[in-house]
């Protein structure tokens, strides 16, 4: 009960930062008209699309949750550089509920975030069937694990630093290490080998075998998100009880 209290106060924080909570979920839309734009230009006598509708949109879905960081680690960080945080100690919140706690109320905004997205790619040629659903499913570990990643930014850096860190470092490893923009097995060597230690490249792979119904591929990948969030969440719950200890 005082998880879902402290839960309902994270959720109401997080709808009055309307403007960012806008560009979070917009700004994945803008990649979508721009890559779909280049796209459709390609001539039709080429025998490969860049961007395809249907390999591209997981990518862009998991692109965009990497702003579900950014928003997490500011979050987090603001409560701790204020006095809010100093009274919250004294309540008998354990730290593993102050993570729950801000985890909740950010699952339904990152999958609202998704599902938008998946909606716009309609206008762009993506036929309905009931693997989009599977997609969307699949989308929800992928979004612990960002909002995990927030947690841990969010407990570790200041308010001023996590900009830098999720607004500049995350975004781009997000995007250059998933396999979004280009396949990796073109660059192969050591990025590829970089790309598939980390979970972004599993994360996107693991929407796309969704989309395209093959079932029996999703699982290998999407343990690897699920393995990531799982650490991260538990590095998090352990460096916010040292954080709290160190405060008090």
């Amino acid at each position: 009960m005082r998880t879902l209290v402290f839960a309902s106060r994270n959720l109401k924080e997080i709808t009055r930062d309307i403007f960012t909570l806008i560009f979070g979920i917009l700004f994945p839309l803008v990649l979508l008209v721009l890559l779909s734009a280049i796209n459709s230009s390609i001539p039709k006598e080429a025998t490969m699309k860049l961007f395809e509708i249907e390999n591209l949109v997981p990518g862009i879905a998991v692109f965009g949750l990497s702003f579900i960081s950014l928003f997490t680690a500011t979050i987090v960080s603001k409560d701790r550089c204020t006095s809010f945080i100093l009274r919250l100690f004294t309540s008998p919140l354990k730290p593993s509920q102050y993570i729950a706690g801000y985890t909740l109320p950010l699952v339904p905004v990152a999958l609202l975030q998704t599902i938008v997205c998946y909606i716009a790619s309609f206008i762009f040629g993506l036929e309905w069937s009931a693997n989009i659903l599977l997609a969307l499913v699949v989308t929800i570990p992928v979004s612990v694990l960002f909002i995990a990643l927030g947690l841990l930014c969010g407990t570790i850096f200041n308010d001023k630093a996590v900009g830098g860190v999720c607004g500049a470092l995350l975004t781009n490893l997000s995007a250059w290490l998933s396999g979004t923009w280009f396949d990796l097995e073109l660059v192969g060597g050591a990025f590829e080998k970089a790309a598939d230690l980390l979970p972004f490249v599993h994360a996107v792979n693991a929407g796309r075998y969704a989309l395209s119904g093959e079932y029996s591929l999703i699982m290998s990948e999407l343990l690897w998100v699920i393995g990531y969030a799982f650490v991260i969440l538990v590095i998090a719950v352990i460096l916010f009880n040292y954080k709290m200890k160190q405060d008090k």
